[in-house]
């Protein structure tokens, strides 16, 4: 009896240092077998200048065979350079099935071509909202003309649903998939469960919040400095810790002292999820004040360790992952006013914090990588057989 002959699915990525993508491809790699699927993968380069001050790869999140195309930072590599290694690498691996990693840069279009000129089918994944960024015609038709000669597309989360449907596309070439956080590998939503119903603590007397992610202008943090304000008017023991690094950094804090806010605001550098798991458990919310969020993983990580949200409505993650009075609060973006609302709302909800933590880890405890990487090859066996 002959052997069924698998099918070759090349996926192609950014940079290696994602460890949500680490984990997703490795769950991807060890199921790929099973649906007689061949899946191979590409890192383009280790990392990008963004990430450098947030540490290096961890590569004991990158649990299958990869071929990584450039050392260091993705930003030092020229489109040029770029192009032709991709160029290459499609040339020299034949492939039943390209998935691109996205549709903005040049190199993404020497893909597209060499794949229309070999005949092979093709995806692209898009995780970007329609809040993402101010949209310019001749983009939008570019993004048209490459979405048209696309099979298939994999996006996460109904925003980033929505958009692609906003160009036209059919929904049968759209495959859903959950996105997933990269927890450490000791995690335990059992234990996270077990230190809150332990503990007896009253998180309205010195309420602290908590915001994890880069100091730049589309975060919105003045307008959480704005908000913190107004909490203090009724919680003056309120106060907010930020983790991260970026290049606001002096301005922000310059902005913290205008608003006679220097004991309320703490800057605690980078950290790692370890620490950011400490952080979280003893605050009453995480707050991401986003103008521009195509998802929000770190809102995965907060629910994931039982800390409700205060998210603005522009991140992608809000239909799915914040629910109000349950797992924490949405509130018009650029608005502090209904941020201020929101996260006092945020304290009384934790008046019973275990309860509250249970909930959030329920909410949470189905964006697994186990799930993401089932949901994206039963995307490329829809492709691959002609039903997307």
């Amino acid at each position: 009896m002959a052997m069924t002959m698998a099918m070759r699915v090349a996926i192609y990525h950014n940079i290696l240092w994602s460890r949500y993508k680490g984990q997703v491809f490795s769950r991807l790699y060890s199921q790929s077998r099973a649906k007689q699927i061949d899946a191979s993968f590409v890192q383009v380069a280790e990392t990008e200048a963004v990430r450098v001050r947030l540490g290096t790869v961890d590569l004991s999140y990158h649990q299958y065979p990869y071929r990584l195309l450039f050392r260091g930072s993705i930003d030092e590599i020229s489109r040029a350079r770029k192009s032709f290694a991709l160029v290459r690498d499609l040339l020299r691996h034949p492939t039943d099935l390209v998935v691109m990693p996205g549709y903005h840069r040049v190199e993404y279009w020497a893909m597209l071509a060499l794949c229309l000129l070999l005949r092979r089918k093709r995806a692209v994944f898009c995780d970007a909202t329609i809040h993402d960024q101010p949209r310019q015609y001749l983009k939008e038709l570019a993004k048209r003309i490459f979405f048209r000669r696309c099979d298939g597309f994999f996006c996460y989360g109904q925003r980033s649903k929505q958009y692609i449907l906003g160009y036209g596309v059919e929904e049968s070439k759209i495959n859903f998939r959950v996105q997933a956080a990269a927890l450490p590998h000791d995690y335990d939503p059992a234990k996270v469960l077990a230190q809150y119903r332990d503990q007896n603590a009253d998180y309205s007397t010195s309420p602290v919040f908590l915001y994890v992610g880069r100091l730049s202008a589309e975060k919105g943090l003045k307008d959480a400095f704005v908000a913190l304000k107004r909490v203090r008017e009724r919680f003056p023991a309120a106060r907010l810790n930020l983790v991260g690094a970026g290049p606001l950094k002096d301005e922000l804090a310059a902005n913290v002292s205008q608003l006679g806010l220097e004991g309320a605001v703490t800057f605690l550098g980078s950290k790692d999820l370890p620490a950011i798991a400490s952080l979280l458990v003893t605050s009453v919310a995480l707050v991401l004040p986003s103008y521009s969020e195509p998802w929000g993983l770190v809102v995965n990580e907060a629910l994931s360790y039982g800390c409700p949200v205060v998210v603005s409505d522009h991140c992608g993650c809000v239909p799915e992952l914040v629910i109000d009075g349950t797992t924490g609060y949405s509130f018009e973006t650029g608005n502090p006013e209904a941020l201020a609302s929101a996260m006092i709302s945020a304290i009384g909800l934790s008046s019973n914090r275990a309860h509250v933590a249970e909930q959030c880890l329920n909410a949470i405890s189905h964006f697994t990588p186990e799930r993401a990487a089932a949901q994206i090859l039963d995307g490329c066996t829809k492709i691959l057989n002609g039903t997307a």
